[in-house]
Protein backbone atom coordinates (compact mmCIF):
# COMPACT_ATOMS: atom_id res chain seq x y z
CA UNK A 1 0.00 0.00 0.00
CA UNK A 2 1.00 3.64 -0.39
CA UNK A 3 0.40 6.47 1.68
CA UNK A 4 -0.50 9.70 0.80
CA UNK A 5 -0.18 13.20 2.89
CA UNK A 6 -1.40 16.61 1.57
CA UNK A 7 -1.66 19.28 4.71
CA UNK A 8 -0.04 21.96 1.76
CA UNK A 9 -3.52 24.53 2.80
CA UNK A 10 -5.72 24.90 5.39
CA UNK A 11 -7.93 21.22 4.14
CA UNK A 12 -5.73 18.72 5.43
CA UNK A 13 -5.98 14.97 3.57
CA UNK A 14 -4.07 11.95 3.93
CA UNK A 15 -5.50 8.27 2.34
CA UNK A 16 -3.79 4.99 1.74
CA UNK A 17 -4.24 3.18 -1.94
CA UNK A 18 -3.32 0.04 -3.12
CA UNK A 19 -1.26 0.25 -6.52
CA UNK A 20 -3.13 4.42 -6.57
CA UNK A 21 -6.35 2.80 -6.22
CA UNK A 22 -7.67 4.63 -2.60
CA UNK A 23 -8.90 2.19 -0.16
CA UNK A 24 -9.05 4.72 2.39
CA UNK A 25 -9.19 7.90 3.01
CA UNK A 26 -9.74 10.73 5.34
CA UNK A 27 -9.90 14.87 4.63
CA UNK A 28 -10.69 17.80 7.59
CA UNK A 29 -10.30 21.41 7.97
CA UNK A 30 -7.06 21.78 9.73
CA UNK A 31 -6.72 25.48 9.43
CA UNK A 32 -3.00 26.24 11.12
CA UNK A 33 -2.94 22.78 13.12
CA UNK A 34 -1.21 20.63 11.03
CA UNK A 35 1.57 20.05 13.53
CA UNK A 36 -0.57 18.70 16.32
CA UNK A 37 -3.55 17.12 13.90
CA UNK A 38 -1.78 15.07 11.36
CA UNK A 39 -0.22 11.66 12.99
CA UNK A 40 -3.57 11.68 15.24
CA UNK A 41 -5.56 11.48 12.52
CA UNK A 42 -2.78 9.38 10.44
CA UNK A 43 -2.93 6.63 13.16
CA UNK A 44 -6.63 6.69 12.88
CA UNK A 45 -6.55 5.99 9.25
CA UNK A 46 -3.67 3.11 9.57
CA UNK A 47 -6.14 1.95 12.28
CA UNK A 48 -9.07 1.71 10.27
CA UNK A 49 -7.22 -0.36 7.98
CA UNK A 50 -5.78 -2.60 10.24
CA UNK A 51 -2.06 -0.91 10.63
CA UNK A 52 -0.65 -1.70 13.32
CA UNK A 53 2.78 0.15 14.38
CA UNK A 54 5.05 -2.52 15.64
CA UNK A 55 8.23 -2.97 17.24
CA UNK A 56 11.24 0.27 17.08
CA UNK A 57 11.91 0.38 13.36
CA UNK A 58 8.27 -0.02 11.89
CA UNK A 59 7.27 -3.58 12.27
CA UNK A 60 3.62 -4.01 10.73
CA UNK A 61 3.92 -0.63 9.04
CA UNK A 62 6.93 -1.72 7.11
CA UNK A 63 4.87 -5.22 5.51
CA UNK A 64 1.86 -2.63 4.74
CA UNK A 65 3.32 0.67 3.78
CA UNK A 66 5.51 0.41 0.63
CA UNK A 67 5.88 4.24 -0.35
CA UNK A 68 5.01 7.71 0.98
CA UNK A 69 3.82 10.33 -1.49
CA UNK A 70 3.73 14.09 -0.59
CA UNK A 71 2.06 17.26 -1.53
CA UNK A 72 5.14 19.40 -1.93
CA UNK A 73 3.41 22.29 -2.72
CA UNK A 74 2.81 25.48 -3.49
CA UNK A 75 0.81 25.61 0.13
CA UNK A 76 1.14 27.47 3.34
CA UNK A 77 4.07 27.62 4.97
CA UNK A 78 3.99 25.43 8.27
CA UNK A 79 1.43 23.38 6.65
CA UNK A 80 4.28 21.65 3.93
CA UNK A 81 6.72 22.23 6.99
CA UNK A 82 4.70 19.62 8.80
CA UNK A 83 3.59 17.44 5.42
CA UNK A 84 7.12 16.87 4.09
CA UNK A 85 9.25 16.52 7.44
CA UNK A 86 6.56 13.72 8.58
CA UNK A 87 6.82 12.31 4.65
CA UNK A 88 10.71 12.47 4.83
CA UNK A 89 10.92 10.92 8.22
CA UNK A 90 8.21 8.04 7.51
CA UNK A 91 10.41 6.95 4.31
CA UNK A 92 13.42 7.10 6.21
CA UNK A 93 12.58 5.22 8.86
CA UNK A 94 10.79 2.67 6.93
CA UNK A 95 13.80 2.38 4.53
CA UNK A 96 10.74 2.58 1.34
CA UNK A 97 10.17 5.59 -1.36
CA UNK A 98 9.08 8.80 -1.34
CA UNK A 99 7.95 11.04 -3.54
CA UNK A 100 6.68 14.71 -3.63
CA UNK A 101 4.38 15.81 -6.10
CA UNK A 102 3.30 19.82 -6.98
CA UNK A 103 0.19 20.85 -4.95
CA UNK A 104 -1.40 22.30 -8.05
CA UNK A 105 -1.24 19.19 -10.01
CA UNK A 106 -3.41 17.30 -7.34
CA UNK A 107 -5.98 20.28 -8.13
CA UNK A 108 -5.79 20.07 -11.48
CA UNK A 109 -5.57 16.26 -12.14
CA UNK A 110 -9.77 15.27 -11.30
CA UNK A 111 -10.12 17.23 -14.85
CA UNK A 112 -7.55 15.77 -16.87
CA UNK A 113 -10.10 13.88 -18.98
CA UNK A 114 -11.94 16.72 -20.35
CA UNK A 115 -9.37 17.78 -22.48
CA UNK A 116 -9.12 20.99 -22.07
CA UNK A 117 -6.11 23.02 -20.65
CA UNK A 118 -6.73 22.76 -17.02
CA UNK A 119 -5.60 26.23 -14.85
CA UNK A 120 -5.26 25.49 -11.04
CA UNK A 121 -4.99 28.55 -8.88
CA UNK A 122 -4.15 29.02 -5.28
CA UNK A 123 -4.54 32.69 -3.35
CA UNK A 124 -0.95 33.70 -2.70
CA UNK A 125 -1.76 36.76 -0.64
CA UNK A 126 -0.78 40.61 -1.60
CA UNK A 127 -3.13 40.19 -4.82
CA UNK A 128 -1.26 37.42 -6.20
CA UNK A 129 -1.97 33.94 -7.31
CA UNK A 130 0.04 31.01 -7.82
CA UNK A 131 -0.78 28.83 -11.00
CA UNK A 132 0.32 26.12 -13.09
CA UNK A 133 -1.00 24.90 -16.70
CA UNK A 134 -1.67 21.00 -17.38
CA UNK A 135 -3.45 19.17 -20.26
CA UNK A 136 -3.27 15.38 -21.79
CA UNK A 137 -1.18 15.62 -24.74
CA UNK A 138 -0.42 13.17 -26.63
CA UNK A 139 -2.35 10.65 -24.59
CA UNK A 140 -0.18 11.57 -21.65
CA UNK A 141 -0.68 13.89 -18.59
CA UNK A 142 1.99 17.16 -18.86
CA UNK A 143 3.19 20.03 -16.80
CA UNK A 144 2.75 22.56 -19.83
CA UNK A 145 3.36 25.72 -17.77
CA UNK A 146 5.26 25.13 -14.06
CA UNK A 147 4.06 26.64 -11.33
CA UNK A 148 4.70 30.47 -10.86
CA UNK A 149 3.10 33.27 -8.94
CA UNK A 150 1.20 35.84 -11.14
CA UNK A 151 -1.74 38.20 -10.95
CA UNK A 152 -4.99 37.69 -12.69
CA UNK A 153 -3.61 40.88 -15.49
CA UNK A 154 -0.52 39.06 -15.52
CA UNK A 155 -2.15 35.71 -16.64
CA UNK A 156 -5.03 36.37 -18.92
CA UNK A 157 -3.29 37.59 -21.65
CA UNK A 158 -1.74 33.78 -21.83
CA UNK A 159 -5.20 32.20 -22.10
CA UNK A 160 -5.95 31.52 -25.61
CA UNK A 161 -7.88 28.85 -25.98
CA UNK A 162 -11.22 27.07 -23.63
CA UNK A 163 -9.52 26.67 -20.63
CA UNK A 164 -10.94 25.05 -16.91
CA UNK A 165 -9.75 27.44 -13.97
CA UNK A 166 -9.68 25.05 -10.63
CA UNK A 167 -8.93 25.23 -7.12
CA UNK A 168 -9.78 27.56 -4.02
CA UNK A 169 -9.65 30.62 -4.60
CA UNK A 170 -11.81 34.11 -3.82
CA UNK A 171 -15.11 35.70 -5.84
CA UNK A 172 -13.36 38.57 -6.26
CA UNK A 173 -10.25 35.92 -8.20
CA UNK A 174 -13.02 34.44 -10.19
CA UNK A 175 -14.94 37.29 -11.58
CA UNK A 176 -11.50 39.17 -12.81
CA UNK A 177 -11.01 35.71 -14.72
CA UNK A 178 -14.95 35.54 -16.43
CA UNK A 179 -14.60 39.74 -17.18
CA UNK A 180 -10.96 38.96 -19.01
CA UNK A 181 -11.59 35.68 -20.58
CA UNK A 182 -15.77 35.43 -21.10
CA UNK A 183 -15.96 31.87 -22.91
CA UNK A 184 -12.50 31.07 -23.10
CA UNK A 185 -12.83 30.77 -18.94
CA UNK A 186 -14.68 27.93 -17.04
CA UNK A 187 -14.41 28.47 -13.99
CA UNK A 188 -14.69 25.90 -10.88
CA UNK A 189 -13.79 28.22 -7.62
CA UNK A 190 -13.96 26.20 -4.32
CA UNK A 191 -13.27 22.13 -5.45
CA UNK A 192 -11.74 19.95 -2.81
CA UNK A 193 -8.07 19.23 -3.10
CA UNK A 194 -8.33 15.32 -1.83
CA UNK A 195 -5.30 13.05 -1.29
CA UNK A 196 -7.07 10.00 -3.22
CA UNK A 197 -5.99 11.70 -6.36
CA UNK A 198 -2.13 12.38 -4.56
CA UNK A 199 -2.16 8.91 -4.24
CA UNK A 200 -2.98 8.42 -7.79
CA UNK A 201 -0.27 10.83 -9.51
CA UNK A 202 2.22 9.20 -7.13
CA UNK A 203 1.79 5.77 -7.84
CA UNK A 204 2.14 6.72 -11.82
CA UNK A 205 5.75 8.18 -10.75
CA UNK A 206 6.84 4.48 -8.46
CA UNK A 207 5.74 2.68 -11.81
CA UNK A 208 8.21 4.67 -13.63
CA UNK A 209 10.96 4.45 -10.79
CA UNK A 210 10.76 8.26 -10.34
CA UNK A 211 11.35 8.41 -6.96
CA UNK A 212 12.76 11.45 -4.84
CA UNK A 213 15.50 10.85 -2.24
CA UNK A 214 14.78 12.11 1.74
CA UNK A 215 17.74 13.30 2.39
CA UNK A 216 17.04 16.14 -0.20
CA UNK A 217 13.47 16.91 -1.16
CA UNK A 218 12.30 20.49 -0.17
CA UNK A 219 9.07 21.81 0.06
CA UNK A 220 7.91 23.80 -3.25
CA UNK A 221 7.30 27.67 -1.67
CA UNK A 222 7.96 29.69 -4.68
CA UNK A 223 7.55 32.48 -2.36
CA UNK A 224 10.29 32.66 1.14
CA UNK A 225 9.19 33.52 4.26
CA UNK A 226 9.03 37.25 4.98
CA UNK A 227 10.86 36.73 7.97
CA UNK A 228 14.11 35.15 5.70
CA UNK A 229 13.92 38.49 3.38
CA UNK A 230 17.20 39.98 3.88
CA UNK A 231 17.11 43.68 5.43
CA UNK A 232 18.99 46.52 4.39
CA UNK A 233 22.59 46.35 4.36
CA UNK A 234 23.33 48.76 6.43
CA UNK A 235 27.24 48.24 7.03
CA UNK A 236 29.56 51.37 6.93
CA UNK A 237 30.65 52.62 3.52
CA UNK A 238 32.99 55.99 3.63
CA UNK A 239 31.19 58.87 3.24
CA UNK A 240 27.73 57.55 3.69
CA UNK A 241 27.64 59.10 7.30
CA UNK A 242 26.73 55.30 8.51
CA UNK A 243 27.39 53.77 12.12
CA UNK A 244 30.77 51.35 11.62
CA UNK A 245 28.55 49.19 13.38
CA UNK A 246 27.77 45.93 11.36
Amino acid sequence: MELAIDTATEIASIALSSEGKVEAEMSWPSGQNHTVELIPNLLHLLRQAKIEPGGETGGVWRDKIQAIIVSKGPGSFNGLRVGVSTAKGLAFALDIPLVGIGTLEVEAFPYAETGLPVCPLQEAGRGEIATALYQIQNGEWQKIVAEHITTVEGLCPDIVSRTLFCGRFSPHTAKQIAENLGERAVILPGTLRRAGFLAELGWKRLERGDIDQPATLQPLYLRRPAITTPRTDRRWRPGKGNSSCR
